[in-house]
């Protein structure tokens, strides 16, 4: 195989690893503006609780970190060479997938249209680890 053909498809594979985070961002954002139009949910976020979840600084904070590994991971995702790119996307999957499951139901009991984004976010992003996961260095 030539170094050409081996570089494109290097840069192919982070492309679309890159598309992946930029998709999966776009459903979690929209899911979200999804949830915010329900009127219960206005009621409860005036009132600073989300279910039984109170909304505090830290709370915002941690909300804000968890949603910048797949902000950071459009980016890292082309920037990063193999092996760290690779890395970094087995973990960020792994961890997204992770919070994704272990926040459903989280203050409140999902809607239909959280179940329908959340089935899509985890697909993708185990699909992510599966894809970085299969990546062999051509290189190498």
């Amino acid at each position: 195989m030539n170094t050409n053909k081996k570089t494109f498809e290097m840069q192919d594979r982070k492309a679309i690893l890159s598309t992946l985070w930029i998709f999966l961002t776009a459903n979690y954002i929209y899911c979200d503006v999804l949830s915010h139009m329900q009127p219960a949910v206005i009621k409860e976020l005036i009132t600073g609780t989300i279910g039984s979840i109170q909304v505090t600084q830290g709370f915002l904070l941690t909300a804000a970190i968890m949603m910048e590994i797949p902000f950071a991971m459009i980016v890292l995702s082309r920037v990063f060479k193999y092996r760290a790119c690779r890395w970094a996307n087995i973990a960020a999957g792994a961890i997204m997938a992770a919070i994704q499951v272990g926040t459903m139901g989280m203050g409140t009991p999902p809607t239909l249209h959280y179940l329908f984004y959340s089935a899509i976010e985890i697909a993708c992003t185990l699909f992510i680890v599966w894809y970085a996961w299969k990546w062999r260095n051509l290189e190498g």
